[in-house]
């Protein structure tokens, strides 16, 4: 059952569980997923997926006034021995393979992208050294889709860094063939008046594993949807996410795991900090087991630490369950501010109230942070967080 503790004045956390439900999570949108700009109406705020999103900062994202425009983003990818790198146009069959868009911005992205690119890993291949996608904005609007795949068995570790400031709407193509093993990192530490909004589809094969790790910190909106589906059955999903939201940011991460077929497991970590006025953080956790998924095991949790006042978290994990047939599932939510005994503890330990404060913090993002499994990166974000630390205590 869904969890709520110690809610602060301008915070939400809601959840809900539904049995052998008539719609299902996927269908709440306000149109059917599409590849075509042209199927979706343009939103209003009304709509469920668009009622926590501040449409005015989207600089016309979402109803089709924003143009490419300005130098967009600049993609560069570094990668080891054994992975092939394309751009290629909007004809390639390998595009969409993972998912389509399901809402106006992803299918906006979708039919105004001219150029992809491709990141393929061979079969068998197990790469030693990471890949490293680096996102640069250069002001103006930008329109980009990007494809990771990996062949049978194949295991890589990928990193994807957005930096600098741009409008940018784009999707993101995981597809992970039977026995791969693969990890995500993304990044988004952009300037402060940058606009990110991306769909991430990932498509698991049989007995592979999917592990995202997406870490949000810059940008004026951020806006986030991972969705993940299963090709075949024993594939396992994990998808880890930590956010620093400070004065003035919306940082919203929608996310969705379709158990669509038997015996496939997920896990749905997210943490999130909160410092200034205006602070807005927004996680909606839609797990979705349909009738043919038996045997699915999935559990779902979002913690949300509120530094200052000011702040607001609205959070809502949703379970639906169509068959009885299951290992497992289940979800929790909870927005708090800082544990006073754990202050108390610390401090009559000698610890001053400043660093007794940050040693909370760090030890409440250390679990995630531990996830990504590269040194240069957990230091990078470690003392992104000490540095965001510093404005707030």
């Amino acid at each position: 059952m869904a969890e709520a503790q110690n809610i602060p004045a301008g915070s939400t956390t809601a959840g809900s569980i539904a049995v052998a439900a008539e719609s299902t999570v996927a269908t709440r949108m306000s149109a059917p997923p599409s590849f075509d700009v042209a199927d979706f109406p343009v939103p209003h705020g009304r709509e469920e997926e668009w009622r926590f999103t501040p449409l005015e900062r989207l600089h016309g994202l979402h109803d089709g006034t924003a143009v490419a425009a300005g130098e967009g983003v600049k993609v560069e990818v570094e990668a080891p021995e054994g992975v092939t790198v394309e751009t290629v146009g909007r004809d390639d069959e390998r595009l969409g393979k993972a998912g389509t868009p399901v809402d106006r911005v992803a299918a906006q992205a979708y039919s105004s992208f001219e150029k992809a690119s491709v990141v393929t890993v061979a079969k068998d291949a197990v790469l030693t050294e990471p890949i490293r996608i680096a996102v640069h904005g250069q002001g103006g609007v930008a329109f980009g889709h990007q494809v990771i795949e990996l062949g049978a068995f194949a295991e890589a570790v990928v990193v994807i860094d957005h930096t600098g400031d741009a409008v940018l709407a784009a999707n993101v193509d995981y597809v992970l063939g039977d026995g791969a093993k693969l990890t995500v990192v993304s990044v988004q530490d952009w300037d402060e008046k940058a606009v990110h909004v991306a769909q991430h589809n990932a498509l698991v094969g049989r007995d592979a594993s999917f592990k995202s790790v997406v870490v949000t910190f810059g940008g004026d909106v951020v806006r986030i949807h991972p969705r993940v589906s299963y090709a075949a059955p024993g594939g396992e999903a994990e998808l880890f996410g930590l956010y620093f939201t400070d004065a003035g940011q919306h940082q919203e991460h929608r996310l969705l795991v379709d158990h669509n077929t038997p015996h496939c497991k997920s896990n749905v970590a997210y943490k999130g900090a909160l410092q200034g006025q205006g602070a807005h953080a927004v996680w909606i956790g839609d797990v979705l087991i349909q009738a043919a998924a038996e045997g699915t095991d999935t559990y779902e949790l979002n913690r949300n630490l509120v530094l200052t006042d000011g702040a607001r978290v609205d959070s809502v994990p949703n379970l639906e369950i169509e068959t009885g047939e299951i290992a497992g599932a289940g979800h929790a939510s909870a927005t708090g501010r800082f544990d006073d005994e754990q202050l108390f503890y610390l401090m009559s330990r000698g610890i001053p109230e400043t660093e007794a404060r940050r040693l909370v913090v760090r030890g409440f993002f250390a679990e995630l942070v531990q996830q990504i499994g590269l040194p240069d990166v957990q230091e990078r974000l470690l003392a992104k967080i000490e540095a965001e630390l510093e404005a707030s205590v």
